[in-house]
């Protein structure tokens, strides 16, 4: 067992924003069972989420209902190598109005500070993991979907990351 802490990444809205092609953004076809889906990615992402890992003693895994889905069609093509996967896919339902994969992300943490990106999450999956035994130390940092991950959010990531040993670390309210 390790208490090295995580970096959680959800992929639609985070690494695939919901915006227009940039010079930044290359856009890729995927075809997932059966199905076509049009992204969006930014090859740079792969290298600086592997930096602020290594930097920070972090195990990134994703936290995306692509599930292993991130790690055929999503890693290859930003850089980064096959991550675990938390599944997140089944039983949908919410019991405090939380995100249906805040869930399945209390419990596969089992202990160990995490910062979580996503573009989804609230106060009800702030309450939630506060509230949930097993989950101790988090950071839940709010990607704008329309923008996708920035340096702003690694910076906040990084900072907490490398800051969770000083007094008052730890639970991080989410931005309003």
């Amino acid at each position: 067992m390790t208490n090295r802490p995580l970096v959680l990444l959800d992929v639609d809205g985070v690494l695939n924003p919901a915006r227009r092609h940039t010079l930044r953004l290359r856009r890729y076809e995927c075809v997932l069972d059966g199905q076509a889906y049009r992204i969006l990615l930014n090859a740079r992402h792969g290298a600086k989420l592997s930096e602020l890992a290594r930097d920070t003693g972090a195990e990134l895994a994703w936290a995306t209902t692509w599930e292993h889905h991130a790690n055929e069609q999503i890693a290859p093509r930003i850089g980064l190598p096959a991550l675990p996967v938390i599944k997140v896919n089944s039983d949908p339902g919410t019991r405090a109005g939380e995100h249906f994969k805040t869930r399945h992300v209390a419990e596969y943490v089992a202990g160990r500070p995490f910062v979580w990106f996503d573009d989804s999450l609230g106060a009800a999956d702030w309450h939630y993991l506060k509230d949930h035994p097993g989950v101790d130390e988090f950071l839940l940092v709010d990607v704008d979907p329309r923008t996708g991950l920035t340096e702003g959010h690694l910076a906040r990531a990084r900072d907490w990351l490398a800051g969770r040993s000083t007094p008052g670390a730890g639970l991080s309210r989410p931005r309003a």
